[in-house]
């Protein structure tokens, strides 16, 4: 048994003194602000760029869908991308679907 189960066996028996509630409560505070470090953080940070991303798209963009399908962009309207994937072949796609982008400009 590690010495964290030991600690908690005895507060729950009553065995510990009155700092036994103290340190559970710093343990799980601890717990809480590890997870927010190294989940929650940043998983926000992904989707602000995410966001910040989809904002800024403009024609001429060489971007990939959720698809997996490359394209250039078109046109950019409100919620929807019209994109050429191939000489001729124009599809509309939601602004959300598109996650890279591949212009010339990120590839140096």
């Amino acid at each position: 048994m590690n010495i964290f189960a030991i600690n908690f066996l005895q507060a729950a028996q009553g065995g510990q003194g009155g700092g036994g509630g103290l340190t559970m409560l710093l343990m799980l505070a601890l717990i809480f602000v590890v997870m927010w470090l190294f989940m929650i953080r940043p998983q926000q940070k992904r989707q602000k760029e995410l966001n910040n991303f989809r904002d800024n798209l403009k024609k001429g963009d060489k971007v990939v869908t959720v698809g997996g399908i490359y394209g250039t962009i078109l046109e950019v309207n409100d919620n929807k991308v019209m994109l050429e994937i191939d000489k001729d072949v124009k599809i509309k796609v939601d602004k959300a679907s598109l996650v890279k982008d591949f212009s010339e400009a990120q590839q140096s």
